[in-house]
């Protein structure tokens, strides 16, 4: 798989769960359906918007599989396959590409706060053991440590199926760099919804999105927009959805974008611990919003 197709837009997939805690099965199928019907380019289940840390490795096969059966082809399914444990994080991917994943997201090393160095061989253990494209998944916020741009193009430069970034930082002094620094086939792709605008006019390649949960077509006319240099439709859809994309993280997210997903009739809301149901203030607010798109 080649890495010039890690790019466009791509949806952090949530999990669907039954009221016993299993995997809803008939759920996931029906969003699969959804996105590829939406024109979604890349659907990534098993990301943590999909739980993954409560995932164990026969259920993440599982999901990946069902992803890759359902989708047909119509959107490139990568899959999460990251923890902070350099050895498990190789068997986690090994498992997901086993699985028919077509690439993989590894998120950075989150708690253990490794020395660039360290981050740097750990994805190499995870890029020598597969063969499909790894995206690189730099979340400051929740990790506890930033991947440099540095160690990023490194990275890059080194392996050629290190194929992406995830970039979920405002750091646009990062951005640039990477943006400046990237070889030939290195997408780099925003993780925040609120800034796929000014992101991709600045020469990004997409958005990896939780949004895209509740309206795929929206996001990837968005991101089409943009990519084409029609700013002014960017912006108007981007005002548009400005505040249902914040109110996606108004508590830990995918708390809010399963709510939401439950009260468009998609999916049950049903949580594994420990995430638990949003407050009523946030349910309000998330419910005035989604009214006044017309999505429920």
């Amino acid at each position: 798989m080649s890495n010039q197709y890690l790019k466009g837009s791509a949806v952090a997939l949530v999990t669907p769960f039954r009221e016993d805690f299993s995997i809803d099965t008939d759920a996931l199928k029906q969003l699969v359906h959804f996105h590829a019907e939406a024109g979604t380019d890349i659907i990534i289940p098993c990301g943590t918007t999909g739980e993954s840390p409560t995932l164990n490795p026969e259920e993440q096969a599982e999901i990946i599989r069902i992803v890759r059966d359902e989708a047909k082809g119509k959107m490139l399914v990568a899959a999460g396959a990251g923890t902070n444990s350099t050895r498990s994080a190789v068997t986690l991917a090994k498992n997901a590409e086993d699985a028919g994943a077509e690439a993989i997201l590894s998120v950075a090393p989150y708690y253990s706060k490794p020395s660039q160095e360290g981050i740097y061989q750990h994805y190499r253990h995870i890029a020598e053991a597969v063969s499909v494209p790894i995206i690189i998944y730099n979340v400051p916020g929740r990790t506890g440590c930033n991947v440099s741009a540095e160690t990023i193009l490194r990275l890059a430069h080194d392996f050629s199926n290190i194929g992406a970034v995830k970039e979920a930082s405002d750091n646009f002094t990062q951005i640039a760099d990477l943006l400046d620094g990237r070889p030939d086939n290195f997408s780099v792709l925003t993780g925040e919804d609120t800034l796929i605008l000014p992101f991709m006019a600045m020469g990004g390649d997409g958005v990896i999105s939780v949004a895209a949960n509740q309206v795929p077509a929206a996001v990837k006319q968005l991101v089409d927009s943009v990519a084409a240099g029609n700013l002014e439709e960017g912006r108007r859809i981007s005002k548009t959805y400005r505040n249902l994309f914040r109110l996606n993280f108004i508590e830990s997210n995918p708390v809010p974008v399963k709510c939401a997903l439950a009260m468009m009739g998609m999916i049950k809301e049903v949580y594994r611990l420990p995430m638990t149901p949003v407050s009523e203030e946030s349910r309000k607010r998330l419910s005035r919003e989604m009214s006044s798109l017309g999505l429920i």
